[in-house]
């Protein structure tokens, strides 16, 4: 009795497992924002390790760089970067610095071939909360991987919470 118990208690899990992926394959934005996912995440781990080639890899080489930042009225301004010089900054980073930008909660609305991805964040310079702020992504897919087209983001030194101890 017990083997015919343990029997059936192990394809309850089997067709639960099948279940699971049947749903996956007919769910088809689950691996769209698997891939998006990854690409953001390649993106970071260039930039937390001084990789230029990973970030190479996870942008497309047009890609748009937006910062929105308070100005001296009190109202916001947007300031465009340009991304070569911003990877080489990551390039030329002292070995000394320790940059970690900690991202909060990921958010992926896609298709098949285009992504937007939000998620707040926390920037650490030398295990130091440096500003908190949120990043917007667009990303297309060129057929054979996710590139990420456009980057906009706000930098906050206010209202900040650390995570990290």
């Amino acid at each position: 009795m017990k083997i015919i118990y343990s029997l059936s208690i192990a394809l309850s899990f089997l067709n639960l497992a099948a279940f699971a992926q049947a749903k996956n394959e007919a769910d088809p934005t689950a691996n769209v924002q698997k891939e998006v996912k990854q690409t953001i995440l390649e993106f970071f781990d260039g930039f937390h390790n001084g990789d230029t080639t990973k970030i190479y890899n996870s942008i497309e080489k047009n890609m748009t760089l937006q910062t929105i930042i308070p100005d001296s009225e009190g109202g916001r301004t947007i300031t465009m970067s340009n991304v070569k010089m911003f990877v080489l900054a990551i390039h030329n980073k002292q070995q000394s610095e320790n940059w970690k930008e900690e991202l909060l909660d990921i958010k992926i609305e896609a298709t098949e071939n285009i992504a937007h991805v939000w998620t707040p964040y926390n920037f650490y310079l030398n295990d130091t909360l440096s500003h908190c702020g949120v990043n917007s992504f667009q990303l297309y897919n060129n057929g054979t991987s996710w590139k990420i087209i456009a980057i906009a983001d706000t930098r906050n030194q206010e209202g900040c919470i650390a995570t990290k101890q």
